[in-house]
């Protein structure tokens, strides 16, 4: 399953995601990168959760060909290339959708995927954030999860740590309700009541960005010591944690991540 989180404020997103991998046999390995530069030279990145790949083809791949359409560099699709004065995060997780949806269709197995795009529209003060789902051999229509007027943390894949954490009740609050004798209705209200009550802001949108990097890092390895010591759960959040940082005037940047070499042999 693993971990992706994303902190927006008003200087920009931070992303961070574990390095466990998860594939439909149910291996898992812990050295995956997670996190991209969609276009490099432009402000959009992409995390992803769920399986490691589709078919042959791991995510690291699938989204090094992806940004090869987005920098013009595939002869058949010319049309994918992004122009750095005139494109829209929506436009790209559309073409994202697009891409993955061709993917899966060709997959011999079923895919969960769950693709979080993150970045700055051409021209536009603040940044959003767009998720992409596969479901079995398709692939769902994006969904917008952050307007440019929306902050604060979110997270996928591994949910039950920060659901406690932060929004203050388990994933299956919900269904533990309707167990106990609640009717689907009345456990509906309970659950967002409680919430209400019980939820716990980590986050300003004007904190600094340094802060926002604390916050996502934490987020990651609170739910990485979780799933560790959970006697219940698979080991799927593990590994280092990788970061990167989206602002409106330097972009994409790298905070923290893995490298095949020492740090003297990268320096």
């Amino acid at each position: 399953m693993t971990v992706i989180v994303s902190v927006k404020i008003n200087d920009g997103i931070v992303m961070a995601a574990d390095s466990a991998s998860s594939f439909a046999i149910g291996q898992i390995y812990q050295h995956a990168n997670k996190i991209a530069n969609l276009r490099k030279g432009l402000p959009i990145g992409i995390m992803v959760t769920g399986h490691g790949g589709i078919g042959a083809e791991s995510v690291e791949t699938l989204l090094k060909d992806l940004r090869r359409r987005f920098t013009g560099e595939e002869d058949c699709f010319k049309e994918w290339k992004l122009d750095p004065s005139n494109y829209r995060i929506e436009g790209v997780a559309n073409r994202l959708t697009e891409f993955i949806g061709e993917k899966a269709a060709q997959s011999e197995t079923d895919v969960f995927m769950h693709f979080r795009i993150c970045g700055y529209s051409s021209g536009q003060p603040l940044a959003e954030v767009w998720d992409v789902m596969t479901q079995g051999r398709q692939c769902l229509p994006p969904q917008c999860l952050q307007a440019q007027s929306d902050f604060g943390p979110r997270w996928a894949g591994e949910k039950e740590a920060l659901d406690r954490l932060i929004l203050g009740v388990g994933s299956d609050f919900r269904s533990a309700s309707v167990k106990l004798g609640l009717p689907d209705v009345k456990a509906d209200e309970v659950t967002l009541a409680v919430i209400r009550e019980l939820n716990e802001p980590l986050w300003l949108s004007a904190m600094p960005i340094q802060d926002a990097i604390d916050l996502a890092k934490y987020c990651v390895n609170t739910t990485a010591g979780f799933v560790r010591f959970s006697v219940r759960r698979q080991k799927t959040v593990g590994g280092l944690v990788e970061v990167a940082v989206i602002t409106k005037h330097e972009g994409f940047k790298w905070v923290q991540r893995k490298h095949f070499y020492t740090r003297d042999l990268n320096g």
